[in-house]
C-alpha cells in the first residue's frame, strides 16, 4: 500500500499535477512521521490508521469551513478526501458492519453495556478504516442497552 502511495506521487510528478502531488506527499509524510514518531515498520494497517485519520481531519475540517460559508475551501476539501479514499479499503455496508457486531458479541458472550469493551477488541481489528468507529460504538451500545 505505501509503495502505491510512493508510485503515484512520483506518476503526480511526471503530470505536474500539483494538487494530487501535495496531497500524495502529505499522506506520505504523514505516514513516515508515524514511523518515526513510534519507531515501527511501514504496513498496511499503518497506512489504513494514517489514511483514516487524515480523512477524518479533512471531514471536520470541511464541517467547519460550510458553517463558515467558504465553499471554495469545501470544494479544495472535497478533492483532497477523495484522494486519500483512493488509498483507503472498500468502506463497509450496514449489513456487514451488523454481522461483525453480532459475531464478536456472540464470540465474548456480551449482555450488558460492561462488556462493550471486550467486543471493541474484537471488531477495532475488523472494521478500521473502513468505517467510522463512533458509528459502531453506538451500534454496540445500542445492542447492549
Amino acid at each position: 500500500m505505501f509503495e502505491k502511495i510512493k508510485n503515484d506521487m512520483v506518476k503526480a510528478m511526471k503530470e505536474q499535477d500539483k494538487f494530487r502531488l501535495g496531497v500524495i506527499r502529505m499522506i506520505k509524510s504523514s505516514i513516515d512521521m508515524m514511523r518515526i514518531d513510534k519507531k515501527i515498520e511501514i504496513t498496511d494497517e499503518v497506512v489504513i490508521d494514517v489514511l483514516a485519520k487524515e480523512l477524518k481531519t479533512r471531514e471536520e475540517s470541511k464541517l467547519e469551513f460550510s458553517k463558515a460559508g467558504r465553499t471554495d475551501l469545501v470544494e479544495s476539501i472535497d478533492k483532497e478526501i477523495s484522494i486519500i479514499k483512493e488509498y483507503l479499503p472498500e468502506p463497509l455496508k450496514e449489513e456487514e458492519i451488523d454481522k461483525i457486531i453480532d459475531n464478536a458479541m456472540n464470540e465474548v458472550g456480551a449482555s450488558t453495556i460492561k462488556d462493550m469493551g471486550k467486543v471493541m477488541k474484537i471488531i477495532t481489528p475488523q472494521v478500521k478504516g473502513r468505517c467510522d468507529m463512533k458509528e459502531v460504538s453506538n451500534k454496540i451500545k445500542a445492542k447492549l442497552s
